[in-house]
């Protein structure tokens, strides 16, 4: 009988509807994406799939290492049956697939998403026109990581990220070493008819001249010694009761570091804090530019839940192409909660939702499991098997 109850026990089927939904936008979008193929002759084991619903668990069960996310694939019943090949996957060939393969179908499969994501997380601020807070983080690598050298003996990459604040969904991303520059990056992520959001590592008179000709518009914190020359004697018109104090079209900067076209700079207090910020948005009250400013905080909670919460910078990877891999997976594992948050709860992305999505998978797993196990428990033996055990 103890043969018998243990096979009946291999055969319980794990399963879990939250995950199925939380995963399903992947599943409709993997036909679109290019077929990962085998450079050789035998067929691919470990498949594209299988790479990206291992990454996903990685990020959504926040493992800390590849030798986790192994050990749960071969020892979790859940991780067995629905992440891992049916055969298993061996470390040799985890490893040589993230950081050999499966870039090229992630970011195709992240812009997909994008656009889902998009159809289904309610927008905000609209009368702003569509806003992209642009940042960069540091994040520690190895010593063995050469290519991220930053300092003499600390290396360190950077991760450039353009943020749609009117959605609160990553739209965008690209990885240098750390001590390449910011600045950039912001007509790669910004695009013609966008306002994209700045800090001041961004400040730059040429680039503001340049994002003007393209069409980028931008919202950019400037230092509060720059020189700025007033191109009429008269600001705008202002509340004596607001917090701004300053509002002028202006001329940045002196010499050849002078701005060629004009544009606005506002300046506001909050907290005895003075800011002054630069843009070309003259269409805007001197208090909304100050608004969109502001959100430029949401790309660092995003920064900060997403560190903290997915682990996404726990390394598994120290190759560029395996670390970007890993990040997209990361960004992926964001949409699919953003998109699952959207259509199940009508809400944002919270740390409650995630929490509760979580157990909930682990709740509907431990149900199947208990169901099936007292079922098998109350069944009645035969008397030749009573007999047998005693």
């Amino acid at each position: 009988m103890q043969m018998a109850t243990t096979k009946t026990l291999n055969n319980i089927v794990l399963n879990s509807h939250a995950y199925k939904k939380f995963i399903a936008p992947t599943r409709i979008r993997l036909p679109h994406v290019t077929p990962l193929t085998s450079r050789g002759d035998k067929p691919l084991s470990f498949t594209f799939q299988h790479q990206l619903e291992a990454l996903i668990f990685l990020h959504l069960q926040g493992f800390e290492s590849g030798a986790a996310l192994l050990q749960a694939m071969e020892e979790d019943g859940f991780a067995r049956k629905h992440i891992a090949p049916p055969d298993g996957v061996k470390k040799s060939t985890f490893y040589d697939a993230i950081n050999d393969r499966g870039l090229l179908q992630l970011q195709e499969l992240f812009a997909q998403l994008c656009q889902d994501a998009g159809a289904v997380v309610s927008r905000e601020f609209a009368e702003f026109g569509d806003l992209v807070a642009v940042d960069g983080s540091l994040v520690e690598a190895t010593l063995s990581m050469h290519w991220a050298e930053y300092r003499k003996k600390n290396n360190k990459f950077r991760v450039h990220v353009g943020f749609n604040v009117n959605q609160g969904i990553p739209q965008k991303l690209f990885l240098t070493p750390g001590k390449d520059g910011e600045r950039p990056f912001v007509s790669k992520i910004v695009n013609p008819g966008q306002t994209g959001i700045l800090d001041r590592g961004y400040q730059d008179h040429g680039e503001f001249d340049q994002w003007q000709e393209d069409g980028r518009h931008f919202v950019c914190r400037i230092k509060k010694r720059t020189l700025k020359e007033l191109i009429t004697l008269e600001q705008f018109d202002m509340d004596p009761e607001t917090f701004i104090f300053f509002d002028a079209k202006v001329r940045l900067g002196h010499g050849q570091s002078k701005t060629k076209k004009p544009l606005r700079v506002v300046g506001y207090r909050i907290a005895r804090t003075e800011y002054y910020v630069a843009t070309d948005r003259f269409d805007l009250k001197a208090e909304e530019v100050a608004t969109i400013y502001k959100l430029r905080w949401e790309v660092e909670k995003f920064f900060a839940w997403w560190k903290k919460q997915l682990n996404v910078y726990h390394l598994i990877a120290r190759s560029p192409y395996g670390v970007l891999v890993q990040i997209f997976a990361g960004l992926i594992t964001y949409l699919l909660m953003a998109i699952y948050c959207a259509e199940q709860h009508g809400e944002r992305v919270s740390m409650k939702r995630v929490r509760q999505l979580k157990t909930q998978i682990q709740n509907e797993l431990r149900g199947t499991h208990t169901k099936q196990t007292e079922a098998i428990c109350h069944q009645k033996r035969p008397p030749d098997e009573l007999n047998a055990r005693t």
